[in-house]
């Protein structure tokens, strides 16, 4: 399961003062926060009265109708964790425009890669800037395929992971990525692994009830139109609720074409 920062709305209410909180938890991205801070009741004052990063109060100017918290003159380290309390009226809540800038971005180096003979996959990242999933990806069929996750450690310390490839025979081509907030991407160079894993061979039971392979295999099927009707991992296919037509197979490394 994936982790996410969780930006909860807090309301205190202060006796006479009628004051309540917002606030917001995320990693510090080097990056300010924009608030839009509407006016009280029958428009006297603003809705802000006071801004907190960390429990300390800032200086940040908050008798405007938008303003500006300013994390960056606080002396803040990249991926530190940040708390910032907004403490307002409770006739109104002010609202932070850009909020996703606290969310973790993929922002890892790679500082070893290795593969063993037995298909262990072995790497050490530094830098990284909040929990993120890695995705383990190879090429085949064409396209880059997601073949595992391993949840990200997310401190900026040398961390250090393992994941068991799944080989194709021959020659297997591979990459790791992570993917953040806003269609954030980062993703590491390709590397390869030579595989022992011998070739399957397919057949076609008659009367075209099932594909059967000589090994146990990912594949997918995909129709004339290029939908995916089919995926798994097996040695053995029932296409017998297939309509007739013509599909694309693929399994190993391979791409071939058959008919219903």
């Amino acid at each position: 399961m994936r982790k996410f920062f969780i930006l909860p709305l807090l309301m205190l209410f202060a006796g006479k003062n009628h004051a309540a909180s917002l606030i917001i938890e995320g990693k510090f991205q080097n990056k300010n926060l924009y608030v839009h801070n509407s006016y009280v009741g029958q428009g006297v004052g603003f809705c802000a009265k006071e801004i907190r990063v960390n429990g300390q109060i800032t200086t940040d100017e908050t008798n405007s109708s938008s303003f500006e918290i300013d994390l960056k003159a606080l002396q803040l380290k990249y991926g530190e964790n940040v708390v910032i309390e907004i403490i307002h009226s409770d006739e109104c809540t002010p609202r932070v425009l850009n909020i996703e800038d606290l969310r973790p971005t993929p922002s890892f180096e790679i500082l070893l890669l290795n593969v063993g003979g037995d298909g262990l996959l072995k790497w050490a990242t530094k830098n990284e800037c909040g929990v993120l999933p890695f995705e383990i990806e190879q090429f085949k069929w064409n396209k880059w395929v997601k073949v595992g996750e391993v949840l990200g450690i997310g401190s900026g310390n040398n961390n250090n992971y393992a994941f068991q490839l799944p080989m194709h025979s021959g020659q297997n081509k591979f990459r790791i990525s992570q993917r953040g907030f806003n269609a954030q991407v980062k993703t590491s160079k390709e590397f390869t692994a030579i595989s022992q894993v011998n070739k399957p061979s397919y057949a076609i039971r008659k009367g075209k009830s099932s594909i059967d392979f000589s090994s146990e295999t990912a594949f997918e099927i995909y129709d004339e139109f290029g939908q995916i009707v089919m995926k798994g991992f097996s040695n053995s296919i029932s296409i017998k609720n297939l309509p007739k037509g013509e599909y694309n197979l693929c399994f190993d490394a391979c791409i071939t074409e058959f008919k219903k």
